[in-house]
């Protein structure tokens, strides 16, 4: 179970760590039926999303939602999967429990074609799969000085909300609140002057 939710936050920080404009490019690149797969996952209604930042801020919000019911793997696989199969082609025989230099030896090529945060998205993807070497994918997407995941970022400090106003505040609460008994206190008078004349 440590090992699952330890992949699986490795996933979530590469798509973290992928940007609006890394996302829409990988997208734009994606088969036909791939993002339709997406729109689908991403709750987009029959026809699928028109506006690429739309569907950003709908994957983000899936993803999220889906990090633990299974909902980021499904979107990273459709994500990830030409590169995938790219790498699987590279790698040949080797493909199923590659060695580290296997890897290393494919690795520039694939960046290149593919982005860095692609790639990364690529191997954390393989990892939460349960990939034979993920041991090894772990290790790269840590340690190695291109692939290594940018650091976790820490989580933004509360906002905490000040109930106390200012002098200034105050005092313009204050009158928009006697503006508005004053004006409330008209349309009464005039209401019930006008029951008055009928």
């Amino acid at each position: 179970m440590k090992t699952r939710l330890q992949a699986l936050a490795l996933l979530d920080r590469a798509m973290s760590a992928m940007t609006d404009a890394e996302l829409e490019a990988l997208v734009a690149t994606l088969p036909e039926d791939h993002v339709a797969a997406l729109d689908k996952l991403a709750g987009a209604r029959e026809v699928g999303f028109d506006d690429p930042a739309a569907r950003t801020a709908a994957v983000r919000a899936a993803v999220a939602r889906g990090r633990m019911s299974g909902g980021l793997e499904q979107i990273t696989t459709v994500l990830t999967d030409p590169c995938l199969a790219d790498f699987i082609t590279a790698l040949g025989d080797k493909s199923d429990n590659p060695s580290e230099d296997d890897l290393q030896a494919i690795l520039p090529e694939r960046i290149e074609q593919h982005g860095l945060a692609t790639v990364r998205l690529t191997i954390a993807a393989s990892i939460a799969g349960e990939a034979a070497a993920s041991v090894m994918l772990t290790r790269v997407l840590k340690h190695d000085p291109v692939v290594a995941l940018p650091p976790a970022a820490e989580a933004a400090a509360p906002t905490v909300l000040v109930r106390s106003a200012d002098d200034d505040t105050k005092a313009k609460r204050k009158a928009a609140k006697e503006r508005k008994q004053a004006e409330a206190r008209s349309r009464r008078e005039q209401a019930a002057k006008a029951r008055n004349r009928a």
